[in-house]
């Protein structure tokens, strides 16, 4: 009878946890959506008439507008701009992630403090600690300080057993919080070489246009549509590459960041086995 009662009472405050960690808007709708921004900030704000020499788009750029220089690069550069907002967006979205996932205290000292208190065999407190740090670190450390404590009062193992079920949970729960900490980083990863190629495309689209206002011209240079071919292919080059850049520096920073988080997950972990091992017989 008392049972019966407690499966359901588990399973559905479950069912929104899940929910609420998956339940976000898809990258795929995400990336529509940048790209519609990125098409209208290129029609409408870049291609406005006032960036160019008569009033309009078919004009030369006025020296020193880059709205103007930009939007000649042609029609690869809604694309490139869609890569960069992306980058920018999972860029941003993985800030408030990972700061998330620090805790509200400072890692290394929650991380001393929890040895310090077990070091006392003070479970109690440490999991008041862990109640009070949250995010990653203190998630992982408080299901393995419950594990701790579930242990020293169990009397059906014997010592490996209890180290092993203790590892396992700290492996486990370790398991559930890290990809959350590396969810889009594939994204950004991606964008660091495709924005270069797609930059390489349009610099060949405009290359091709350069070279056949070159070839049409019959004799007489049309300097006019060369220096368009020309301007494209730099701006796709430019942007390009600078999305490039901004992507590969983007993952390097997030991927220190995470190991960091990684490290200090270990270190605790390495820490409560140990000190199970050489308090508890």
């Amino acid at each position: 009878m008392s049972t019966q009662p407690a499966k359901p009472a588990a399973a559905k405050p479950a069912a929104p946890a899940n929910n609420k960690k998956s339940g976000g808007i898809p990258a795929g709708v995400i990336l529509l959506i940048l790209f519609a921004v990125a098409f209208c900030l290129f029609k409408f704000v870049m291609g406005d008439g006032s960036h160019f020499e008569g009033g309009t788009p078919e004009g030369h750029p006025i020296p020193g507008d880059y709205f103007g220089i930009v939007y000649k690069g042609g029609v690869i550069v809604p694309v490139l701009m869609t890569c960069f907002l992306t980058a920018l967006t999972f860029s941003i979205e993985r800030i408030i992630t990972i700061g998330k996932a620090k805790g509200s205290g400072d890692v290394n000292a929650f991380v001393r403090k929890i040895q310090s208190l077990l070091d006392k065999d003070d479970t109690d407190a440490a999991l008041k600690e862990c109640d009070k740090q949250k995010g990653t670190v203190g998630n992982v450390t408080l299901a393995a300080v419950k594990k701790y404590k579930q242990l020293t009062t169990d009397g059906s193992l014997d010592k490996e057993q209890k180290l092993a079920a203790l590892s396992k949970e700290v492996e486990e729960a370790t398991s559930l919080e890290l990809p959350m900490l590396e969810k889009n980083l594939t994204i950004i990863a991606t964008l660091a070489s495709v924005s270069t190629l797609i930059g390489l495309l349009g610099t060949v689209v405009g290359m091709i246009k350069a070279f056949s206002a070159l070839g049409n011209s019959g004799g007489s240079t049309d300097s006019s549509a060369l220096a368009n071919g020309i301007s494209e292919a730099l701006v796709n080059t430019a942007l390009g590459i600078g999305t490039s850049a901004i992507c590969i520096i983007a993952y390097n920073f997030f991927t220190s960041k995470i190991d960091e988080l990684t490290y200090s997950v270990d270190e605790i972990g390495l820490s409560i086995n140990q000190n199970y091992a050489a308090h508890h017989n």
